[in-house]
């Protein structure tokens, strides 16, 4: 017997722009056996008809109110900006709908805390959008790093550029807010809160550590109108620490494009070997990874090829293929029972350490 599908009403949905056209959308078309999409609810009824039309959804929802009160969607799934997940969130499981939330999950700890407990006290499953820990790449040097492929990890050490906050914006409608430490999408948050979970899930839990957040470049020009707007976010992330393995961990990243497409190296240093794990810049959650090693008395790395087991029949594209890798998860755990794909749960872990992050880089020792 073929299983029933999920139906997802989506809100955050412009065709061509929004990050639910170039990813939720295509996922969803990939799992059409697990998922149908019911709608979309946008900040007006005609945006959401003009979605609907482009997209060919069967309904175009007045707001988010007459969305997550709809007896036939079964996941909201959250796209919007930061500011408006709590709201949305809350409204969704109160209606005691599922919920997939893109990552940040709420605009700091204490909404994250709120989301998650309001979760789990209504006993539905909400899963956020850390699709790092779900790449192939990830995966498979997850499985290596089990098999003591490089033997005991020594140490990692993580350099990256943020892909943004390099003082250019493409336009200040899709650029302000991110420029604006209050609105909860900074480089902080975003590529390096994506990689750190995805360097988490592979070499374990940060037992402490150190930082340093500087705002370098503090106005930033609108490309194409020259308007000058103010920097109130971090475009230097600095972190030191000890992983609960006990190993060193390094990550630095930049605001900004690397010159010459090289924009991410990952090292992780074993008693047996080394492993790298290189992109085009920091967003590891949505760009090509490749992974490279080093054992023994080997002077040069070697590719390593990712097995076609890993991509799980599912587009090789990170972007959408990625989000269509979480969103087959959450299918698996809700028919199943099991819990697979990163919860609200992990979402707290995840904004614990960027909190903790952000406290000790106000606490600096003069030499």
């Amino acid at each position: 017997m073929t299983a029933r599908r999920f139906r997802i009403g989506i809100v955050g949905l412009e065709p061509g722009r929004s990050w639910a056209a170039r990813a939720h959308v295509p996922a969803l078309s990939a799992l059409s056996d697990s998922f149908e999409i019911a709608g979309a609810a946008n900040t007006s009824l005609e945006s959401a008809q003009r979605a609907a039309a482009e997209i060919g959804l069967p309904k175009a929802y007045t707001n988010v109110a007459e969305l997550v009160a709809d007896a036939e969607v079964d996941i909201v799934a959250v796209t919007v900006k930061v500011l408006h997940h709590l709201e949305i969130a809350k409204a969704a499981i109160e209606a005691g709908k599922h919920v997939y939330c893109e990552w940040p999950l709420g605009n700091g700890l204490a909404e994250a805390e709120e989301i998650a407990a309001l979760a789990k006290a209504k006993g539905v499953l909400g899963v956020v959008g850390t699709q790092a820990r779900v790449a192939p790449e990830i995966q498979y040097l997850k499985q290596l790093i089990a098999d003591g492929f490089i033997g005991e990890v020594l140490s990692t050490t993580l350099v990256a550029r943020g892909g943004g906050w390099g003082g250019i914006v493409p336009d200040k409608k899709n650029g302000a807010y991110l420029l604006d430490d209050a609105g909860g999408a900074t480089m902080l948050t975003i590529p390096v809160g994506h990689t750190l979970a995805g360097l988490t899930d592979v070499l374990g839990p940060i037992a402490q550590l150190s930082s340093v957040l500087a705002t370098r470049r503090t106005a930033a020009v609108v490309a194409g109108t020259g308007e000058t707007l103010p920097v109130t976010t971090a475009d230097q992330v600095l972190v030191s620490g000890v992983l609960v393995s006990g190993a060193p961990i390094s990550v630095h990243y930049v605001g900004g494009m690397p010159r010459d497409g090289a924009g991410l190296l990952w090292e992780i240093n074993g008693t047996q070997g080394d492993i790298r794990v290189k992109g085009p810049f920091g967003h590891a959650q949505l760009v090509p990874l490749t992974l490279e090693a080093a054992r023994g008395d080997e002077k040069a790395f070697q590719r390593l090829e990712v097995p076609a087991s890993y991509l799980g029949g599912l587009p090789s594209d990170p972007a959408h293929g990625n989000v269509a890798r979480n969103y087959a998860r959450m299918a698996r755990d809700l028919r199943d029972g099991t819990r697979t794909a990163p919860t609200f749960d992990d979402a707290v872990v995840l904004h614990r350490v960027i909190a903790a992050i952000e406290t000790a880089a106000t606490h600096s020792i003069k030499p």
